[in-house]
């Protein structure tokens, strides 16, 4: 079975690579500031070994005859140097680049003092390359006047680089170091955390699972997380769906077979009579056909209340005609209506609810053939479809014998007919649970004139179809 993502991994993730990523970017903007700190503390030992110098240098003649001399000694610079890797040289020249003194491969400075230098002095320090070597270099313009002379001088004083790199890196391991000892804490944090909120749901995974497969009892919510709430009542409520299905099925299973057996047994009864000839074969025959016609109108009906359960459990119900369903079904049982002759009228208005095209005629069905039954020959039977404020209203009145009072609440029953004789009991059941199946109501009063019975009045009210283009 394929697995599904990781939570832990999931949240590992959110989590660490955007800190990662953060991380990343100090550690780059760390590394700059640092190295912009060290060159600028050790810009400044470049600067006083540079101004060193120039407190060494004489002058003979005054500006473009001026002769500089020199008299340095490389340990002079020994001083300045941090340690015994990194090494220092320098340069004295004049305006034009003649050699004064130093190291006379280094190359003459060749740029131009910044508008603004950084320090109190005609100073500009640059990168290049000296013998193979990265080198900061400080370049100081240095006035030189003695009583002999008056001229300027160019002191160069460059320096490698390794200390400084050294300790920037020193700075960044150590960064990257606490670094990862946060992404630790946060990594182990969040497995924690995650382990720790989802152990009620592996809770109410164990508990599902030692369940009785039959069992389908609502799940405990008290003591849940509040955001586990909405998955436990969505669970529960899954749950008593099934139940109801099940009940539903175990119901079907149960009355078919136990109402089926009875028709059954007569047939099989009515079947060895004829056989053995105690009956004229016309008789029997018609006999048979009456036991199969009454089996038929069993199952159909039968197989017609689980189709109601089918529907049921569909989201999403299309919008029909509640009228041109009626109407339909009045057609259809036109002959009934007409071998009785009945007087039958119909009046209908447009009723748009949300059902099932099958379920609207099926309950019109059911009402307005257990009316025609019911209406003796040449009665009336009345039929209205009705739409307002209050939602879709169909009125089925026909002019038969009534219901005692006592029967009226029962014969919602599946298998509660009125005349056991006429029928199975299952009509006024169907329509019921596609009423109830639709949001609507249905009623059976006995309609009163001159202080006795004038027929039967059956009332379904449902909700009209909202926003109906």
């Amino acid at each position: 079975m394929k697995r599904g993502v990781s939570l832990r991994r999931v949240l590992l993730a959110g989590i660490l690579v955007p800190v990662g990523i953060v991380i990343a970017v100090n550690a780059a903007s760390l590394y700059r500031k640092t190295l912009d700190a060290l060159n600028t503390a050790y810009d400044r030992t470049l600067l006083a070994s540079a101004k060193s110098i120039g407190e060494q240098l004489d002058v003979q003649g005054f500006d473009d005859d001026a002769v500089l001399r020199a008299t340095v000694p490389y340990s002079a610079l020994e001083a300045f140097e941090a340690d015994l890797q990194t090494r220092m040289y320098y340069r004295v020249s004049d305006l034009k680049g003649r050699l004064v003194s130093g190291f006379e491969d280094l190359p003459f400075w060749q740029g131009r003092i910044p508008p603004q230098p950084p320090y109190a002095a005609l100073v500009n320090f640059y990168d290049t390359t000296f013998r193979d070597n990265r080198v900061r270099v400080a370049v100081l313009l240095q006035p030189v006047a003695t009583p002999g002379g008056r001229g300027m001088a160019v002191i160069q004083v460059a320096e490698t680089l390794e200390l400084r790199r050294r300790l920037t890196r020193q700075i960044l391991f150590d960064f990257l170091w606490q670094q990862a000892g946060l992404v630790a804490l946060i990594a182990l944090v969040v497995v924690l955390v995650v382990q720790r909120a989802t152990r009620p749901v592996r809770r109410l995974s164990r508990e599902l699972q030692a369940r009785p497969a039959g069992d389908l009892t609502p799940l405990p919510s008290a003591g849940a997380p509040r955001e586990l709430l909405p998955l436990v009542d969505a669970t529960n409520e899954v749950m008593a769906r099934l139940a109801h299905m099940l009940e539903n099925q175990k119901r079907f299973v149960r009355d078919t077979s136990h109402q089926l057996r009875t028709p059954l047994a007569v047939l099989k009864a009515q079947v060895q009579s004829a056989l053995r000839g105690d009956v004229e074969p016309r008789q029997a025959l018609a006999e048979i056909n009456d036991t199969v016609e009454r089996a038929t109108v069993l199952a159909n009906q039968m197989l017609s209340l689980a189709k109601v359960e089918q529907l049921r459990a569909q989201s999403e119900q299309e919008v029909n005609d509640l009228a041109g369903a009626v109407r339909a079904m009045a057609l259809e049982l036109a002959p009934l209506i007409a071998d009785k002759d009945i007087d039958f009228d119909i009046e209908t208005a447009a009723a748009p609810v949300r059902a099932h095209e099958w379920m609207l005629r099926e309950l019109a069905r059911n009402l307005l053939h257990n009316a025609v039954k019911h209406t003796p020959r040449g009665g009336t039977l009345s039929v209205r479809v009705l739409a307002g404020h209050q939602g879709a209203a169909l009125v089925v009145s026909d002019s038969g014998p009534g219901l005692a009072e006592e029967l009226l609440p029962r014969l919602f029953q599946p298998f509660s007919a009125g005349d056991v004789r006429s029928g199975s009991g299952l009509g006024l059941a169907i329509c019921q649970e596609i009423v109830r199946a639709l949001g609507g109501t249905i009623e059976l009063e006995n309609r009163e004139k001159d202080r006795r019975t004038a027929g039967l009045d059956a009332t379904v009210r449902l909700p009209l179809a909202q926003n109906i283009s």
